[in-house]
């Protein structure tokens, strides 16, 4: 009976090994739910429809898009995703605000943001600071002395509270030495919104967002927050090259899986989505959307999502950004 018992374990073991590589041939064999935790319109929406669309020829199957906002910075669509069966058809496209800001500023989130299963990183696109025609700046270092003489007099806008754009807004705060009050959005449709009538004179803002209303003469441009100008606003400086090199913050978004998924239907649409973001058609696409696409591996994504979240939690903690 031992020895009977041991080869009907070795045979199960077996065809558990064997039946992983089959769900994953097989996936996907019905739709593909793609959670977005913000109000629809936003920059996540475009670049994502990109993709999706792209999915569904590769594998075979619908890739649905839902918009599910909510909580700060977008924390009810990521738990919606958290706690969804870990079976590869309920997936989750973020930005940092639920898996990196979110998790540095509240002290109990309903889900843990580093047991989502990265799958692959996306798109980047710089983040910067636009303000209102009627402010009276044309540079930061004019900003800055304006807001040192006006004291929490000037409001900067964001998409909303513990999101990426308010976290640069207070990065900002910190390295300038300056007293600026921050006014939260559900989304960035209605800070943008805002802004551009003049209700608020600041915004940090991704760069495809912002850009239409720059060169419309709504918005005017002060910095960008990368290394190097964006080709589209060639005479706007970086922060860098306005006296604040510390103030680097790029727009990032990328799908993850409920913790649990197998293994090899993460490996296949990494590669799907990666073979997506090689293609031609794909990268013209984001090039009218100021993003870049990021190839990589899952484990590529994994660590730099590590390596933001010690980076905003720093700066949340100095910043004394906290919600109970």
């Amino acid at each position: 009976m031992t020895g009977r018992r041991a080869t009907l374990f070795a045979i199960a073991g077996l065809l558990m090994l064997i039946a992983q590589p089959a769900s994953a041939q097989q996936y996907p064999n019905r739709a593909v739910k793609i959670v977005i935790p913000f109000p629809p319109g936003g920059p996540t929406e475009f670049i994502l429809r990109l993709v999706a669309d792209r999915l569904q020829g590769a594998l075979g199957q619908p890739f649905v898009i839902e918009n599910r906002p909510g909580g700060g910075g977008g924390t009810v669509g990521a738990k919606a995703v958290a706690t969804a069966e870990p079976d590869g058809y309920t997936l989750l496209f973020s930005s940092p605000g639920p898996l990196v800001t979110a998790a540095a500023i509240y002290k109990n989130l309903d889900y843990d943001p580093l047991k989502f299963l990265p799958i692959a990183m996306v798109i980047m696109s710089p983040q910067m600071l636009a303000v209102h025609p009627s402010l009276p700046v044309n540079t930061v270092r004019e900003l800055v002395a304006y807001a040192k003489a006006n004291p929490k007099k000037i409001a900067f806008a964001s998409s909303g509270y513990g999101t990426q754009p308010h976290m640069l807004g207070e990065m900002f705060r910190l390295q300038a030495g300056i007293e600026i009050v921050h006014v939260p959005y559900r989304g960035a449709g209605q800070s943008v919104t805002d802004v551009v009538a003049g209700q608020v004179p600041m915004i940090f803002e991704t760069f495809p967002i912002l850009l239409p209303h720059i060169q419309a003469g709504k918005l005017r441009p002060l910095a960008v927050a990368a290394e190097a100008r964006a080709k589209a606003l060639g005479d706007t400086p970086t922060f860098g090259e306005a006296g604040y090199p510390k103030i680097l913050c790029s727009f990032w978004s990328g799908i993850l899986a409920p913790a649990g998924t197998p293994a090899p239907i993460v490996d296949k649409l990494n590669a799907a989505i990666n073979d997506i973001l090689r293609s031609t058609e794909a990268q013209a696409g984001l090039a009218r959307l100021y993003a870049e696409a990021r190839i990589g591996s899952p484990k590529d994504f994994a660590d730099f999502i590590a390596a933001e979240t010690k980076r905003w939690k720093a700066l949340a903690d100095e910043a004394g950004i906290k919600v109970d």
